[in-house]
């Protein structure tokens, strides 16, 4: 049973959903979820084609995520991949998604 969360939790909550609800970041985590039954790594170069929009704006998207705790990366020489941190993540994109085609 779902408990009426506290206040602490309710402003993480609010904060979480705040990151996700930018368009541009949206973007970034669907491109990362790609409509694979598991989630993609892809490159900042590779984010930048799919969302369509500049480099640094996908650099400075991305650090908002991660500081957020919803994508992280590694490092391959010079080139970072990033990916959706973990399954709840995924969960909670596929979940807002199902809930909008309903409404379709």
């Amino acid at each position: 049973m779902f408990k009426l969360p506290t206040e602490e939790e309710i402003d993480l909550m609010e904060g979480l959903l705040n990151v996700a609800s930018d368009s541009t970041r949206l973007k970034i985590l669907c491109a990362l979820l790609n409509g694979e039954v598991e989630p993609v790594e892809k490159s900042v170069s590779e984010l930048v084609v799919e969302v369509g929009v500049s480099q640094s704006l996908v650099s400075h998207q991305l650090k908002v995520l991660k500081d957020a705790d919803l994508v992280d990366f590694r490092k391959d020489k010079t080139r970072s991949f990033y990916y959706l941190k973990d399954e709840h993540v995924k969960q909670l994109l596929e979940v807002v998604y199902d809930h909008i085609r309903e409404k379709m």
